[in-house]
Parts: structure tokens; C-alpha cells; sequence
């Protein structure tokens, strides 16, 4: 009989896996994040659709694991230093959306007739960001070192320790719910936090880094050990009161400060994914559709405000504080979507009966709805930025100083007689900057990720912050007398078709009127050609060069 019912669950298991892979292709078909066909795959896999999640104990020991080692990985990020080092952009813009969405929130889910405590879980889980996928549609379109990529990293910090703390509050309500007094509940979350806070400071203050580097040698025992370390503070954090959740992510918080955090996180972002499978799945199979389709009206309603309102007021406080309107728009689109968190907060708030399932399945509907659309309006910011360029001037001051200093204006009227500029300071675009600077060519160089344009300040070359794409920083740069715009921005894996930066380049430089000629880099002959074809004058071919002159060496050592 027991290996009868070990079989089952090993077909129902096999069936689900097989359900999710389907999904989730599908959800790439799409250019969807993989949560999408995550949380689609638990649906289906419900009572309500297919009905393949029958094994609830099963299932829900690994959502319980896929939560822990999610939190884990998030604990992973909140390096104390890093927290420490966030600018005032990031922590205003952070605290101003999650204050602004809580209290607007908030007062949308009473005017939808929701009672004061499920409005209050609705508010909060609004404010909720999901890291994973900004950053992964980031890292996509080489935007992650941007201006705009580092306040939206930054805000999404505050925003992960405002669900800790969130969290913190639910897990210490829940203690307090079974005790004799609600008072004797908080005093063992407290004592016991007290007890873990003190083990994970210790830890990360003799134990972490010897630990961590020895165990790097063999990189499965690595990855072993952190989702050993993960389970038993999950499990230390449910005994004393904190919950599971919360063990899990001091978990990670106590390895945040080690050199091998981001190999940990590498090895562990497949795990992570395939463990959420079944929190999903655990989810849908708690959902009532029927239930849900009572509540399109309201999940429309809340998801608007979500893709509208949360990067409306991100352009308003980055515009008040000195930043020019498409930074903030660009930054802004990245919390126009809930969260998988959202998620696992609701559905806390269920298992301690604080909320309903009706308030769980409006928040997943939001979900689906926002994680879907924001995902198209992120992938084609540039285009919404230029559209929206002029109901957007409301919320930039006449002189965004702040901007201005990172653009290092000066440095750009100092260029003003610029022969040359390149777009573009990476290894390819700083060397060639460096070789025309070695061969007397005044050069301007621009890029928007910060760091680069200090790095080649100090290497001497004038630099500039500012998007090769966008037009009005186009019309702002010295171009009248400079006779080659060169872009070492390579080309998205998209291809040619989705919004590639070197045509919009082109076309840009076309529509000031530049009078030079126009040099971009492409990685294959039939890229070249393409852009040959869309009006760059000279299209670079690095690797293909580069080879070429390696062999011409090589042949002629070899025939000496």
C-alpha cells in the first residue's frame, strides 16, 4: 500500500513538473517572466482546472522549502554595507512609493467594500516590487549599471527590508494568536528573535567568511550547505515564533558579507525556481476561479493604480529632487507590478485567518495582470519615454542640479571642440578612446552608467553622463564640429527588430542633423550588414578584428 501511494505521488509530481515546464515555455513564447507561468501552472494544476495537485502535504513541504530558500536568496542581497551606503534618491524614492501605495491602496480597497484589515493586507501587499524580475529585464537590456538601473536597485533595497519588517509584524501576530496572552506571544518572538539576531551576528562576525571559503573548494558542498544553513534557520525561526520566512532570510543575511554570496545565489536561482513551482502550485489549488471572476472588476481597478500610480510618483519625487523626467520615468516603470511576495504575504495572512481566500485570489489576479504588462512597458521604455515626453515635463524642475552633476556638464562644454565622440566606455569603447587621445583626437566620451564615465575621468578623457538614445541629451551634446560618432554599445540578443540602441542612435543623430559620419559595432557579418544597410557608415566587427589581426601575428611569426 505504500508503494502504491509512493507511486502516485511520483506520477503526480512528474505531471506537475511536466505541466509547469509547458507553462512557462509558453510564457517565454510570450516574453513573459517565468512567474507568470508559474503562478498560470498552479492554476491549472488546481481543482478548479485540471486537478492534478492532490498530494497537499507533499506539495506544501516543498513551497514551504521553495519560500525558504526565495527568502534566503533575498537575505543574500542585504549586505550591511551596501544598506549603509544607499544614497537619499534611493531611500526617498523607496519610503515615498511604499508610503504612497500603502495609504492610496488602502483607501481604493475601502472603496471597493473590502473590510479595514483585509484593506490593510491588500495596501501592503501592493507596495511590493519584484526584485527577480526587474532585475533579470534589467540585466536583459544592459541597463543594469545605468543611473536609472542604480536608484531603481537601490529603492528595491528599501523596498526588501520594508517586507521584512512587514513580515516581522505578521510572523509576531501569528505567535501572539495561539498564547494565552497576545503579550506572552510577543515576548517569545522578541526573546527568540533576540536569540537569532544575536547567532546571526556572531556568525557573520568569526564564522561566515572562514567557513564559507573553505567550503568553496567543493562548490556542490557550497551550494549544500547553504540550503542546509537555509532549512534550519527556517526551522529555528518557526520554533521561536518568527516563521519560516523569516528564518530563511537571516539566513542569508548572515552569508550577505561573504566573498562567494554570488555564487551562492547563482547555484541557487534554479533551485529557487523549480521549489516555487509548488508554492504556486500550492496556491492555485487553494484558489476558487469562480471566486476570482467575481473580482475582475476590482483587480482591474487596483492593477491600473499599480501601473499608473506607483511610477507617477516615482517621476514626482526623483523630479523634486533634481532629476530630469526620463531618468525618473525609466526608473519609475520598474515598480509598476506586485510581486511574488505580495503572494506569500497574503497568503500568511490566510493561514492565520486574518484574510480570506477571495483576498488572496484579488491579489494573484493583480499579479498576473501587472507582472504581465509591466514586463512590455520595462522591455519598451525608451519608446513610452519618448511618447510620453511631454505631459512628463510637469514633474522636472527647470534645472535638475542632480542630474547635472552626474552628466558633468562642465566637462561637456570643455569637450565643446570634440572631433570624436564615442559612445560607450567599456573595454571596447574606452580603448579606442585612449587610442585616439594617444594620437592627439580630441574625444568626448558618454555613458550612462556612472561609474564609467568617473573611470575614464581619471584615465583623463573627457566624459560625459547621459542615454545615447534620448534626443533631448542628443540636441545638448557638441556635435556641430565633430566629424565621427562612434557607439561601442553592442546589440540586445533580441536582434535588430527590438529596440536596438545603435539604430535609434542613427536615426537620432540624423533627425540634429549631424553633418559626421557614424560608426557602430555589430558581432556578425549579417548584423554589419544590416546596419550598413540603415545608414551607419562604418560598422565594426571587434571579435572578427581583432582575430584577423591576431593571425596576421601569428602567420608571421610562424614564417619567420
Amino acid at each position: 500500500m505504500e508503494e502504491l501511494i509512493a507511486s502516485s505521488v511520483f506520477h503526480e509530481v512528474a505531471a506537475l513538473l511536466t505541466l509547469g515546464a509547458v507553462v512557462g515555455f509558453l510564457a517565454l513564447l510570450l516574453r513573459q517572466p517565468l512567474i507568470v507561468g508559474l503562478i498560470g501552472a498552479g492554476i491549472l494544476a488546481g481543482p478548479a482546472a485540471l486537478d492534478l495537485a492532490r498530494s497537499g502535504e507533499h506539495i506544501g513541504l516543498l513551497s514551504e522549502l521553495g519560500i525558504a530558500v526565495l527568502l534566503f536568496l533575498v537575505g543574500l542581497k542585504l549586505d550591511i554595507a551596501l544598506v549603509r551606503s544607499l544614497g537619499p534618491v534611493a531611500v526617498a524614492t523607496g519610503l515615498g512609493q511604499v508610503g504612497f501605495t500603502a495609504a492610496v491602496g488602502f483607501a481604493l480597497s475601502l472603496l471597493l467594500g473590502m473590510d479595514a484589515l483585509t484593506s490593510l493586507y491588500v495596501a501592503v501587499a501592493l507596495t511590493f516590487s519584484s526584485t527577480i524580475i526587474i532585475v533579470k529585464l534589467l540585466s536583459d537590456k544592459r541597463e543594469i549599471d545605468s543611473l536609472h538601473g542604480r536608484i531603481a536597485l537601490g529603492f528595491l533595497i528599501v523596498q526588501d527590508i520594508f517586507v521584512v519588517l512587514c513580515m516581522v509584524v505578521v510572523s509576531a501576530m501569528g505567535a501572539g494568536a495561539g498564547e494565552a496572552s497576545a503579550v506572552a506571544g510577543l515576548a517569545q518572538v522578541v526573546l527568540g528573535g533576540g536569540a537569532m539576531l544575536l547567532l546571526v551576528g556572531l556568525v557573520m562576525r568569526f564564522v561566515a567568511e572562514p567557513l564559507t571559503a573553505r567550503l568553496a573548494r567543493a562548490p556542490e558542498l557550497l551550494a549544500g550547505f547553504a540550503i542546509g544553513w537555509a532549512a534550519l534557520l527556517a526551522a529555528i525561526g518557526d520554533a521561536v515564533g518568527l516563521g519560516k520566512e523569516m528564518g530563511g532570510l537571516l539566513a542569508g543575511v548572515s552569508l550577505a558579507s561573504t566573498q562567494v554570496r554570488e555564487a551562492i545565489a547563482a547555484r541557487l536561482s534554479s533551485l529557487r525556481d523549480f521549489l516555487l513551482l509548488f508554492f504556486f502550485i500550492a496556491l492555485g489549488a487553494r484558489l476558487d476561479l469562480s471566486a476570482i471572476g467575481e473580482q475582475v472588476g476590482a483587480a482591474l481597478v487596483l492593477s491600473v493604480f499599480v501601473l499608473v500610480g506607483n511610477p507617477l510618483i516615482v517621476v514626482a519625487i526623483m523630479g523634486a529632487m533634481g532629476y530630469r523626467r526620463r531618468t525618473g520615468f525609466l526608473a519609475g516603470l520598474t515598480v509598476a507590478q506586485i510581486s511574488e511576495f505580495s503572494l506569500i504575504f497574503m497568503a500568511m495572512g490566510v493561514a492565520l485567518g486574518h484574510v480570506d481566500d477571495a483576498a488572496l485570489g484579488l491579489v494573484t489576479l493583480v499579479g498576473l495582470v501587472t507582472i504581465a504588462l509591466s514586463t512590455y512597458m520595462i522591455t519598451y521604455s525608451h519608446e513610452l519615454a519618448h511618447r510620453l515626453d511631454r505631459p512628463l515635463r510637469a514633474f522636472e524642475r527647470a534645472h535638475p542640479w542632480r542630474e547635472a552633476e552626474a552628466a558633468g556638464e562642465a566637462a561637456a562644454e570643455r569637450a565643446a571642440a570634440a572631433e570624436v565622440v564615442i559612445f560607450g566606455l567599456g573595454r571596447f569603447g574606452g580603448a579606442i578612446a585612449r587610442r585616439l587621445r594617444e594620437a592627439g583626437v580630441t574625444v568626448l566620451g558618454v555613458d550612462f552608467d556612472p561609474e564609467a564615465v568617473r573611470a575614464a575621468r581619471n584615465a583623463g578623457i573627457e566624459a560625459t553622463y547621459g542615454d545615447a538614445t534620448d534626443p533631448d541629451f542628443l540636441a545638448s551634446l557638441p556635435l556641430d564640429r565633430a566629424r565621427w560618432a562612434v557607439s561601442s554599445i553592442p546589440g540586445h540578443a533580441t536582434g535588430l527588430t527590438h529596440e536596438d540602441h545603435r539604430l535609434a542612435l542613427i536615426a537620432a543623430l540624423r533627425e540634429q542633423h549631424f553633418q559626421g559620419r557614424v560608426a557602430v559595432t555589430a558581432h556578425s557579418d549579417a548584423g554589419a550588414a544590416a546596419l550598413a544597410g540603415r545608414g551607419a557608415d562604418l560598422v565594426l566587427l571587434p571579435f572578427q578584428d581583432a582575430a584577423r589581426h591576431a593571425a596576421e601575428v601569428i602567420s608571421g611569426a610562424a614564417g619567420d
